[in-house]
């Protein structure tokens, strides 16, 4: 029997109304642009990976070893889990971009990426304070007191991080409004902004204490190389410390400035090409800081050799802090 038009329509609006009571309200259709993965993709969930195992090594050793309680480790031991914690979240934001789609996990990805990120520099920052300290004050350093400003600090900056990264699930983000987004969705411009800022005047604090830095141990390198008439081996020393000081900075710098930069002069109209290309160099940090920090280490190579190995005697060494070994 034929059915009339007005009969076929009927049925239809019932079809679809069947299909739309059985998607759940509460599902976020998948955007277009989170179908397509690109080499960028895998590269930072790679790194993200890598930067997860590196890192908990890192922590692993310092905060299982009672030796380590020096505020130089406390600090290592920050910056290797804030590093940790950017590797968690590039991991989340690749699964909340191109796989499980949701919200809240790209809030949630994007506000621990921030948190980890700002905490990993703040803690740059101190390991370079702490050097300085440790070179004006070796008397009193190492006190309890040292001690307890140090853990005050973390404690400072790590909250100062937390805030920054709960400001976009707390309401300031983009995306329900595409205009206010910067390169990174779905922070703002004024929000990319701001951290963009504070990392440059982290750098610029960095650059003048280590100037500092450099010009104390250039001073006492001379003065002992005057009493043991050793001048030139001294200088040589002297040179290779400094030379150490401005590669490590530089790898800082030339890791963070082309984001920050990128950050405060483009908006979320830029390609995405740029992003990626800007951010790379950044996880990039996270990975080498284990390796110019931790790694290099005696103490940590003494630690991790007895993990391995099982061999050496379990020595304290109530010399626990070396300038020179950062």
């Amino acid at each position: 029997m034929a059915l009339n038009d007005s009969e076929v329509g009927l049925e239809v609006i019932l079809a679809m109304n069947q299909m739309l009571e059985l998607t759940p309200s509460h599902v976020t259709p998948k955007p277009l642009e989170a179908t397509v993965m690109t080499p960028w993709d895998v590269a930072l969930c790679v790194s993200g990976a890598l930067i997860c195992c590196e890192n908990a090594i890192v922590v692993a050793t310092i905060f299982s070893s009672p030796s380590l309680r020096a505020p130089m480790f406390l600090l290592i031991g920050s910056l290797a889990w804030a590093d940790f914690l950017a590797g968690v979240g590039l991991l989340l934001h690749f699964l909340s971009r191109r796989c499980v789609y949701s919200e809240a996990l790209e809030l949630g990805s994007v506000g621990l990426l921030v948190s980890a990120l700002s905490a990993s520099v703040f803690s740059l920052l101190g390991i370079t304070l702490d050097r300085f300290l440790s070179l004006h004050r070796a008397l009193t350093y190492g006190s309890r007191r040292t001690h307890t400003q140090t853990r005050c600090a973390l404690a400072v900056g790590w909250t100062l991080a937390a805030l920054q990264g709960a400001l976009p699930a707390m309401g300031w983000n983009c995306l329900h409004d595409g205009e206010s987004c910067s390169v990174l969705r779905p922070l703002t411009r004024v929000h990319l902004a701001t951290l963009c800022g504070g990392f440059l005047l982290t750098l610029a604090l960095m650059l003048q204490l280590n100037a500092r830095i450099c010009r104390v141990v250039l001073r006492h390198s001379h003065q002992i190389a005057l009493q043991r008439h050793t001048l030139p081996s001294a200088r040589t020393h002297t040179r290779r410390r400094v030379h150490t000081l401005a590669l490590i900075l530089a790898t800082f710098a030339s890791c963070w400035v082309p984001f920050a930069l990128y950050g405060l002069l483009a908006d979320g109209s830029s390609p995405a090409l740029y992003t990626y290309a800007t951010l790379v160099p950044v996880t990039g940090n996270s990975l080498l800081n284990p390796l110019i920090y931790a790694y290099r280490n005696t103490h940590i190579q003494r630690v991790l050799r007895q993990a391995c190995c099982c061999c050496l005697p379990n020595t304290p060494n109530k010399n626990t802090h070396t300038p020179s070994d950062v």
